[in-house]
């Protein structure tokens, strides 16, 4: 029995340690709404997160932030993800002769 609860503990502690160690990232200020990807994050002093944007590849430190790790597929389609295109206007019709 002893040795049951080690073995599931010790599968436990394992099984945490994997999902830990990296993963994917979607990262809001709620403030400026703005919608950051990551894979690595970290702690700083008075509870900000750093980190760096792999869209941009800019490093940014937010205070206050929602976090969520999301699946690589997300992750990567949102990388992938271009811009809408800006509204472009109608092609001129050309009067059609009769």
């Amino acid at each position: 029995m002893r040795h049951k609860v080690l073995a599931i503990l010790l599968a436990i502690f394992f099984l945490v340690g994997i999902v830990g160690c990296g993963g994917y990232y979607m990262v809001k200020d709620p403030a400026s709404g703005n919608v950051y990807y990551t894979t690595k994050i970290k702690d700083e002093k008075g509870g900000a997160i750093k980190f760096t944007d792999k869209k941009s590849e800019t490093s940014v430190t937010l205070q206050n932030s929602e976090v969520k790790q999301i699946p690589k597929k997300e992750f990567k389609s949102a990388l992938e993800a271009k811009e809408a295109p800006e509204s472009k206007e109608a092609p001129e019709s050309k009067p059609v002769k009769e």
